[in-house]
């Protein structure tokens, strides 16, 4: 089948910038390494969703355009009819970031609010760019936004089934840099810097948890051992082992719903949604998968305490297969 060649020119483009983003940001010695990723994953953004807009509307390029009035002869302008906006190069000015997000919304592509806060952080660090002079004191927190960034522009590649073939660009094998998170005075980090931590932390404490598709950011903490990394053992259970305890307040961050509370938000997460047999049988599995399912006491210092059933998010993938997702 033919590819429109201005949709398939966009999405080479998204890549190929968004590949360069990552070989930038993984350079020995970039001192303006924050500032080109951003710049740069942002355009990869913009080319990638102009893409899936031209495609939503039969490649029609004037839906991609920023449209004015015709001006008629009498020099009014035209109620209906509309022609693009010239730039001062008299090219055809297309649309910004947010307004192609808006337009792939009003025909029923959802945007989700991880994803589009994890875009508004990006962008807001290339807009203020010049105010950060290239400080190494947000490096860590970029490299988080970096991060997501790369994994939500990998899942609505497969979300959306645009044709980008990913076993052809290992994305998932190009960390960002290492960065060496290191603890910073106060008076070190400029007031420019304290704002825009502040913003994206915001957003990330706004964040919706029940989004497992994208991410604000993504925190990895990176550790150096001696030992040879072909010889090491992962984890695993020993009856003889060190045991491992989990606070009753870690135990209620892991499975934090109730019955109820998922029967709820399935009826307003699901089109098909009905309590019935088959959403009971779906639960009666659930509970037998200890990584979604978790029995504890409402009391947890009585010995004759009631006990309750609790779910972790886990469990929305396992619904998900089930049902249909409303957009």
């Amino acid at each position: 089948m033919r590819v429109n060649q201005t949709y398939r020119s966009l999405l080479d483009k998204s890549v190929n910038s968004m590949l360069s983003a990552i070989e930038i940001y993984n350079k020995p010695n970039f001192t303006y390494r924050e500032e080109t990723f951003a710049i740069l994953a942002i355009n990869s953004w913009e080319l990638l969703l102009k893409a899936q807009l031209l495609r939503s509307n039969n490649y029609n390029l004037k839906s991609i355009y920023v449209l004015e009035p015709v001006i008629t002869k009498s020099g009014v302008q035209h109620k209906k009819n509309t022609k693009p906006k010239l730039s001062r190069s008299k090219n055809p000015m297309t649309l910004n970031l947010f307004e192609v997000i808006k337009k792939l919304e009003k025909i029923g592509f959802t945007i989700s609010k991880n994803l589009n806060d994890s875009i508004e952080a990006l962008v807001e660090l290339r807009d203020n760019a010049i105010h950060f002079h290239n400080n190494s004191t947000i490096s860590k927190e970029i490299q988080e936004l970096g991060f997501a960034c790369i994994k939500n522009y990998m899942n609505i590649i497969k979300i959306w089934s645009l044709e980008i073939d990913l076993s052809s660009y290992n994305f998932y094998l190009m960390p960002l840099a290492y960065v060496d998170s290191k603890i910073i005075t106060e008076g070190v980090v400029t007031g420019e810097i304290k704002n825009y931590l502040q913003f994206v932390k915001n957003k990330i404490d706004s964040h919706d948890s029940e989004d497992e598709d994208f991410d604000i950011a993504i925190s990895i903490d990176v550790s150096f051992t001696k030992a040879n990394s072909f010889d090491s053992i992962g984890f695993k259970y020993d009856e003889n082992g060190i045991p491992v305890t989990i606070s009753e307040e870690e135990m209620r961050n892991r499975f934090p719903f109730t019955y109820d509370e998922v029967r709820k938000k399935a009826k307003l997460r699901y089109s098909n949604f009905k309590q019935g047999k088959g959403f009971n049988e779906i639960m009666r599995l659930i509970k037998q998968d200890g990584k979604i399912y978790h029995e504890r006491k409402l009391d947890p210092s009585s010995s004759s305490s009631m006990i309750k059933g609790f779910y972790s998010s886990n469990i929305w993938k396992e619904l998900d297969k089930e049902f249909n997702r409303n957009k």
